[in-house]
């Protein structure tokens, strides 16, 4: 799986609530409509900015707080093509996971704001191009890869009738 786009960064810590806030996670289920409001509380131009198959590029801890699914929704139907990070909370990366949104483990201290990125999760890579770096990536397993390519795990359920994960 390879994928392009340009980098939108953020810090530490960015919890589920500043991907997207309690206000909206509670009153509607219609994911286009949250995807609206990702990332609002940290950059109000946020959505207006992104272009399909950008990225969100953070720092440690990405996604603590609660547990729920809107969050990797909402970045996903955003546009948001992966999110890159020293970290994640574990909850959130498991749930990025089977929600089909790509979660990459790298150093993104030398990524900036802008930065066009090539993020090739087979060959374990990040490519930066803007600022012609290349950053190992903590590779995925490949059972996730493939839920990944399959769209997440509901939509590899569907596509093979089970968990077909040889």
């Amino acid at each position: 799986m390879r994928l392009e786009g340009r980098a939108h960064c953020f810090g530490d810590d960015v919890n589920t609530d500043y991907i997207i806030s309690g206000k909206y996670k509670f009153k509607t289920l219609d994911m286009k409509e949250l995807a609206r409001h990702v990332m609002e509380d940290l950059d109000p131009e946020f959505y207006a900015k992104v272009r399909p198959g950008d990225f969100i590029v953070a720092g440690t801890n990405f996604g603590c707080g609660s547990s729920r699914e809107q969050a990797p929704l909402a970045i996903k139907y955003a546009g948001i093509g992966a999110v890159l990070a020293r970290s994640f909370a574990r909850i959130f990366f498991r749930n990025a996971i089977n929600t089909g949104l790509p979660v990459v483990e790298c150093d993104t201290s030398g990524i900036r704001p802008g930065d066009e990125l090539v993020v090739d999760l087979e060959r374990g890579v990040v490519l930066n191009r803007t600022r012609n770096l290349e950053i190992p990536v903590r590779p995925l397993p490949p059972v996730m890869l493939r839920i990944l390519a399959d769209g997440g795990l509901a939509a590899h359920f569907q596509k093979h009738g089970n968990f077909a994960l040889e």
